[in-house]
Formats: C-alpha cells, structure tokens, sequence
C-alpha cells in the first residue's frame, strides 16, 4: 500500500483488489492471516494488449501514426541512440517483410 499514490485506505485496496480477481485479472494465495496477490497474465501480455487497444483507439490502428506523434512531441526528449534503436528496429521489420 505504501507504494501506491493518493494514500487509499486499507478497505479500498481490497476493495479494488477483489474486483481485479473477480475479473480474472489477479489471485491470491492464503499465508497465515494474510492476502498474497500475484497477477494471472504476465506482463508481456498485459502490455501487448494495452498497447493494441491505445493505438486502436487513439491512432486508427496505425503504427505510423503512433511513431508521428512520439517523434514529433513537443518536448520529446528521444536521445540519439533511442533514434538509433528505432531505426533498428525499423530495418529488422523491413526484412522480415509485411506483419501478417
């Protein structure tokens, strides 16, 4: 609890903590009188699936318009050797050819 922000009461994070399991998102295990909580999909899912969802709502689908609009923030701060890792990365799509 001391990690979270906006300093929530006891009750609320179970209560929320409940919701998460009841929507198949979290488990617990029982350790004496206490409340264990682990995720149920690894991260890498979670994240992929968020993701999918951003650029499906925000940007039409569209990872040219997802990398348009981190390139061309104002105030985006992308250091030469991130631009060289996403040009990487870029090169490496291109010879894999089209994403099916």
């Amino acid at each position: 609890m001391s990690d979270l922000t906006g300093e929530p009461s006891y009750s609320t994070v179970r209560a929320q903590l409940r919701v998460l399991e009841d929507k198949g998102h979290v488990r617990h295990e029982e350790q004496g009188l206490r409340y264990i909580y682990a995720p149920i999909v690894p991260r890498h899912e979670v994240r992929r699936s968020a993701l999918k969802h951003l650029v499906d709502t925000f940007f039409e689908g569209s990872a040219q318009k997802v990398v348009a609009a981190l390139l061309g923030s104002e105030g985006a701060k992308i250091s030469q050797d991130e631009l060289d890792r996403i040009a990487e990365l870029v090169e490496t799509a291109r010879k894999k050819g089209p994403a099916g």
